[in-house]
């Protein structure tokens, strides 16, 4: 009994200690808040009292020489430029504070891929409308589930940093989804419903004020999905929701050369869009084929193929796949690079639209084929 009191006193003294720590420590943290605020406050006000002081106590600022106002000008003209400069470096301090905020926000939301996930290469590039802004209204994600490594592209209706509200809603709800759902279409219909709850929410806090059925912005806001799962044996299942369709990078293998190296993945017509109508009741998953060994897979947003140059022609994208294929198979930084810089050169250094592109290469050992599961590009 009486070692547990001692214990208990000693424990009751440690959490004192630590109590009084951490209100030292917000006593400190307060005093230096308020030194920081003295020495913001404390430069303009000795400009000021220079001002005031020549004006008042010195005898050449009473004079009406030619001199004399020469001279009062230079203290003047010093003065303000004191002044605007020091608010020129309190603005530029706020601004670099304000972008590392952002840019990790941002690095949050559209997270950078790891360069391998189960056996696949990995590289992407996203780029916004708007300056200043990392992030726009395309998005992406990989992951490695027990169902395969599960892949999302999206593009939500407008750009820049408007769009970055449902790119958060569709990311998040994926993210949980494909780990959760054993097939595509459970997670294709959370995604629709994360879709529609931000979509909710939006217009309750959008048109609070409005009368009932106003149709704004937000009824017509949409996102197109292109859900991709990819087997150990290189299968390859989809869900497209009016999205662009990847393209096929082969292998320099004897098919390659008989069928081109680069083939557009069209399956039929795609689901609507997320947002504006409810999905089908039935969502049949399309069966891609496989990705073999060497080959790779361009998945990319409309922004891609929809850049224009100087005289309105659009981006040849299959044209730049196959320069940058080569005459060997190429790494996916090697196919994103040369894509992503003749992109630029097109669109004359700025897109009109987000833009956003993925590329995933098939670095397995070779898996023999099964011939029970359909193939639809062999």
């Amino acid at each position: 009994m009486i070692r547990t009191k001692v214990g208990s006193l000693r424990r009751v003294r440690a959490r004192g200690r630590r109590r009084l720590g951490r209100a030292e420590a917000r006593r400190l943290d307060r005093g230096w808040h308020r030194v920081r605020r003295l020495c913001v406050l404390g430069l303009p006000t000795a400009w000021g009292a220079v001002a005031i002081t020549y004006k008042l106590a010195c005898p050449l600022a009473q004079q009406n020489g030619l001199g004399a106002r020469i001279a009062t000008c230079a203290v003047f003209f010093a003065v303000g430029t004191g002044l605007v400069l020091h608010v020129r470096r309190g603005l530029l301090r706020e601004l670099r504070q304000i972008g590392r905020v952002a840019g990790a926000a941002q690095g949050v939301l559209l997270r950078p891929l790891p360069p391998r996930i189960d056996g696949l290469s990995l590289a992407a590039a996203q780029f916004s409308a708007d300056r200043g802004a990392g992030v726009g209204g395309d998005l992406y994600e990989v992951i490695g589930t027990e169902h395969g490594v599960r892949v999302v592209m999206g593009d939500v209706r407008g750009h820049g940093l408007a769009a970055i509200g449902t790119v958060a809603a569709v990311l998040g709800s994926f993210r949980e989804a494909v780990h959760d759902e054993p097939e595509l279409p459970g997670v294709l219909r959370k995604l629709e419903r994360a879709m529609a709850r931000h979509l909710a929410e939006r217009a309750k806090a959008e048109h609070s004020s409005s009368a009932p059925g106003h149709d704004g912005p937000v009824a017509e806001e949409f996102v197109t999905v292109l859900l991709l799962e990819i087997g150990r044996d290189g299968g390859m299942r989809a869900l497209n929701c009016g999205h662009p369709w990847p393209y096929l990078l082969r292998a320099d293998e004897e098919p390659a050369k008989v069928r081109g190296r680069v083939e557009h993945l069209g399956f039929g017509e795609p689901l609507p869009p997320l947002g504006p109508f409810p999905l089908p009741a039935e969502l049949p998953v399309v069966h891609c084929g496989r990705l073999l060994p060497g080959e790779a897979l361009f998945l990319h947003t409309d922004g891609v193929e929809d850049a224009r140059d100087g005289a309105g022609r659009f981006f040849p994208l299959a044209a730049a796949l196959t320069e940058a294929t080569g005459t060997r198979p190429a790494s996916p930084q090697a196919v994103l690079g040369t894509v992503f810089t003749r992109l630029l050169r097109h669109a004359g250094g700025r897109p009109a639209d987000d833009v956003a592109l993925l590329v995933l290469s098939n670095d397995r050992a070779q898996v023999s084929i099964p011939q029970t599961e359909p193939v639809a590009h062999r």
